[in-house]
């Protein structure tokens, strides 16, 4: 048998699981509903559930050969910035989860490696890393506000979103100042000069 660190569990602890209620016969089902706080940092640099923001738990717990199997469904809001114009987004996010949690002593000792397989540890079941993970990998790197964003105006960093559609920045190159000059043509700010 290989040796699990273990921590001491909370049941009161709101994505702490009790199974105690749970026969053991495969087959045994229990259903959970309940809405929890989001633990901190459940999110990526751009975008992420606020922490405390309400997580809705839809699962069902079901005893199998070798220990407990969670699936469902997780449900919140994420928020964060466009990765292109950081506007603010805010947008619904829902996501499955499937994980076996294994008995203390059961097969799965001999046939997994220790972080393959979750385990109950006197008979309750710690959500969080597995939600984390699901929740982490369902979000998008560089979220957008939407998939045809323009972003920023690379001249003057407002959005382009919030500019007139004829916005443009006449740059002229200094080198060819002189130039518009004899030619009688000029930049923006500056009057033609008139031809000799």
């Amino acid at each position: 048998m290989s040796a699990h660190s273990t921590k001491h569990l909370d049941p009161r602890a709101p994505l702490v699981l009790d199974t105690r209620d749970l026969p053991r016969g495969a087959g045994s089902m229990r259903a959970v509903h309940r809405v929890v706080p989001a633990p901190a940092e459940l999110g990526l640099q751009l975008i992420g559930v606020p922490e405390g923001a309400d997580l809705t738990l839809d699962l069902r717990l079901e005893s199998v050969s070798e220990g407990v199997l969670v699936s469902g469904t997780v449900s919140g809001e994420v928020t964060g910035e466009c990765a292109r114009c950081l506007a603010d987004i805010g947008e619904p996010l829902t996501v499955n989860i499937q994980e076996l949690f294994a008995y203390a002593d059961s097969a799965t000792d001999e046939t997994t490696d220790e972080d393959e397989v979750g385990r109950l540890q006197d008979d309750m079941i710690d959500l969080e890393p597995t939600l984390r993970d699901a929740v982490v990998l369902a979000l998008p790197v560089n979220p957008l506000c939407r998939e045809d964003c323009p972003g920023l105006c690379s001249e003057c960093g407002a959005r382009w979103d919030d500019l007139p559609e004829d916005h443009s920045h006449e740059q002229i190159d200094p080198r060819w100042a002189k130039l518009g000059k004899l030619t009688g043509s000029s930049g923006p700010d500056e009057p033609a000069e008139p031809a000799p």
